[in-house]
């Protein structure tokens, strides 16, 4: 079986296509002819031996990919009858847990890990959304803002602010979001949000418009130093790079780990139902064949990437 993957941690350079064993699926899992692989922050991060390169699998090939979409190809047993051969479906893989990620043709993860594709979404579509939008439910839901409160979400141009605003927005909450000049009509069209301009100065930009401060905030750019001014007292911050700062004057701060919630079958499915309502948009910027996973990697650490980098597996 064909993957793409690392035999040493390192630069885009490391990729190669790397054979693999055929998985076959346990116990409550499931196996996945992998169509479509998108490329997120965490596969760089993973492909570069950082923060998400610790993994369980001690031996190379290490396969990167959290977001894929496929058929399903073979059931384990003791399958709860919810998922069937031939099913079009989205997965979260973990590249740092038993089963190696999503950068293959084939991919064996728990059913829990798996929900039913968005109907009507072509698959290479329908691989952009579900880590970044579980990402964005998690952080609300820390978060935990009622109806007319406040929340500013920087990084409202990339997929997870995105989410984090058109969520946000669902759930009746007011939103101000960051943008440059370059993304204010993408941010626009995410739905009633006010923007302010992106940069370091970006927490007195919002205090002008809220004097008191936001009730909470998803710090999608990673500045939370600079963004701490931002929220007013007892107010809340996401963070999802992990952040070791005190805020101070009673501000909590959320990190979210979306990793530990990749079982979370009824908030995926949930979020599934979403996209199919329009409440949230997918945004694909380029698709690549996946043997060429390396030259993807390049141009999405080259920066200014809107939308997501999809791997064709198919």
């Amino acid at each position: 079986m064909r993957a793409i993957g690392v035999v040493e941690f390192g630069g885009p350079e490391k990729l190669i296509e790397v054979e693999l064993p055929m998985p076959e699926p346990g116990k409550g899992r499931v196996r996945i002819r992998v169509h479509a692989a998108t490329v997120n922050p965490t596969d760089t991060l993973f492909r570069s031996g950082g923060q998400y390169g610790r993994t369980l699998i001690t031996e190379p090939p290490f396969i990167p990919g959290m977001d894929l979409a496929g058929v399903i190809d073979a059931l384990g047993p003791e399958n709860d009858g919810r998922l069937k051969i031939g099913d079009p479906v989205v997965a979260m893989a973990l590249p740092n847990g038993p089963f190696r990620g999503a950068y293959a043709d084939y991919v064996v993860a728990p059913a829990s890990s798996v929900v039913s594709a968005p109907k009507g979404l072509d698959l290479v579509t329908a691989s952009t959304f579900l880590m970044n939008a579980l990402t964005a439910r998690l952080s609300l839901d820390a978060l935990a803002l009622r109806p007319g409160q406040s929340l500013a979400v920087t990084g409202a141009a990339g997929c997870y602010g995105g989410f984090v605003v058109q969520l946000a927005l669902a759930d009746g909450i007011r939103v101000i979001a960051d943008a440059s000049p370059s993304d204010e009509a993408l941010v626009s069209s995410l739905g009633d949000v006010q923007i302010v301009s992106r940069g370091d100065d970006v927490a007195t930009s919002i205090r002008a418009l809220l004097p008191e401060g936001v009730d909470g905030l998803a710090d999608g750019s990673v500045q939370s130093d600079l963004l701490v001014p931002a929220v007013k007292d007892g107010g809340r911050i996401a963070v999802i790079r992990g952040w070791d700062g005190e805020p101070g004057r009673g501000i909590s701060v959320h990190p979210i780990l979306v990793s530990t919630h990749a079982k979370e079958t009824a908030m995926m499915a949930r979020l599934v139902e979403q996209v199919e309502e329009g409440t949230l948009t997918l945004r694909v910027a380029q698709v690549f064949p996946a043997n060429l996973a390396a030259e993807a990697h390049r141009k999405f650490e080259a920066g200014g990437v809107r939308g997501r980098l999809v791997l064709d597996f198919s």
